[in-house]
């Protein structure tokens, strides 16, 4: 009993732990995931904690600076000097060898430098800011993407779930036909084509059904990574491929004006431009003077033994101020060759702004035509797939009645299956040409 016990309680906890695992997610809930979780949004985020930290760099580059220094020298052996041995009452044209200072000393400094004026200085906060800018653009393009991608994903797995059922049902109704017309054969009122015809037939669908499964854990996966979870995590999704196409039916989308200036693209290829322009600036600013100041504090001492722990040692303070002004006057012409590539990389990127407008413009035309074309594609498919289900239904009857041939129902069944995948397909597209549409057009990810 005992026993009984405890691999029930293992199993409940194992059940409990699977559970908990398993992640069971709508189409909005896997879009939010991905945005917090996906390995492109994660890292998107983290270059904006870069680029903060690289703005708080530039900063104190203007902001004061204290160093310290400590500086201790022991003369193995103390350098010689001579000096006129006259000096010393000696005799004239003779040297006296003599030494100067301590064997040992010891310098204890302390400075303190301030930037007081540097163009460079200036012109790089800016670009700091604009750097900024840039990352934060960045991450906004990356979840646009990441929304984009995901819709897909989870669309795909949509597609090959409703694609195993279809096929499944489909090899079900092809094994009773098999079934039945065999009985017939068995019987003597029908050709042996006949059901070898259905044999063909379903050995194809059996090849399809088991090909989709294989492309239905790939497309889980895939799914996965989009997600940011691990490849073998089990994940259910809440949503139907059916309802989402419904949700995506907004033909009000195509009358939504495009705001250039607000697209994400446009304004990375504006900040672009904005960074050359400030390269232009800090070329220029780099004829202006710079100036900067020093405080230095400092104490001595010496000795010719190691007494410098010792409170007898005796330590004489100094302090000075200094104020240092670079005035660049001549490079050769070097400062204005770098400005004038400077004004060139600008002129490339206002080149490339207007490119980039004219590419969003047709971006847009072009995601509207393709959602447009989908809608109209989901209404036909639909309509030709009651024609086709209609068609095949008559061509049975019409088979086992003995009016029609093994070769027409096969054809009625493949025309069949056809549009199912049709269908199936042009509901899809809806969901991913909507989200394409949304990217062209810079829908916000909230909305």
């Amino acid at each position: 009993m005992k026993k009984l016990l405890v691999i029930t309680f293992t199993l409940l906890i194992a059940i409990i732990s699977n559970a908990q695992q398993t992640k069971s997610l709508s189409l909005k809930e896997a879009i939010n995931y991905a945005l917090k979780n996906s390995y492109a949004s994660i890292n998107a985020s983290r270059d904006i904690k870069a680029a903060k930290k690289k703005k708080w760099e530039t900063t104190t580059i203007g902001l004061p600076k204290i160093s310290a220094e400590i500086d201790y020298q022991n003369w193995i052996k103390q350098q010689v000097s001579l000096l006129p041995a006259e000096f010393f009452g000696g005799n004239p044209g003779e040297f006296t060898e003599i030494t100067f200072g301590n064997k040992q000393n010891m310098n204890a400094t302390a400075t303190v430098n301030q930037l007081l004026f540097d163009g460079s200085y200036l012109v790089g906060l800016q670009s700091a800011k604009t750097y900024l800018k840039i990352s934060e653009n960045a991450k906004e393009k990356t979840d646009l993407g990441v929304r984009e991608a995901t819709i897909n994903a989870y669309g795909n797995v949509l597609l090959s779930e409703e694609s195993i059922k279809i096929l499944e049902k489909n090899k079900k109704t092809l094994e009773k036909n098999l079934h039945d017309t065999n009985q017939i054969y068995l019987n003597g009122l029908t050709e042996e084509e006949n059901v070898e015809q259905l044999k063909i037939t379903l050995a194809k669908v059996n090849s399809q059904l088991s090909r989709t499964k294989k492309l239905n854990d790939i497309a889980y996966k895939m799914l996965n990574i989009t997600l940011g979870i691990d490849i073998h995590s089990k994940i259910i999704l809440t949503d139907t491929l059916d309802h989402l196409s419904q949700e995506s039916e907004d033909l009000q989308l195509l009358n939504n004006q495009l705001n250039i200036e607000n697209h994400i693209d446009y304004k990375i290829a504006k900040n672009t431009e904005r960074s050359n322009e400030l390269l232009v600036k800090l070329e220029q600013s780099k004829a202006l003077p710079s100036l900067s100041s020093f405080v230095n504090f400092g104490y001595s001492g010496f000795g010719n033994n190691f007494d410098f722990l010792k409170k007898q040692q005796k330590w004489f303070d100094s302090s000075l101020l200094g104020v240092n002004l670079k005035i660049p006057l001549f490079s050769s012409l070097e400062r204005s060759s770098r400005t004038q590539q400077a004004k060139i990389k600008l002129d490339k990127a206002k080149t490339n702004l207007y490119e980039t407008s004219q590419k969003i413009q047709l971006q847009v035309e072009k995601a509207k035509t393709n959602y447009n074309y989908s809608l109209e594609e989901l209404t036909t498919s639909k309509q030709t797939l009651a024609l086709a289900e209609r068609i095949e239904h008559k061509q049975e009857i019409k088979f086992f009645e003995g009016i029609s041939t093994s070769f027409d129902l096969s054809n009625a069944q493949t025309q069949l299956y056809t549009m199912q995948q049709s269908y199936l397909q042009a509901m899809l597209n809806v969901i991913s040409y909507k989200a394409a549409l949304d990217t062209a057009l810079n829908t916000p990810i909230n909305h």
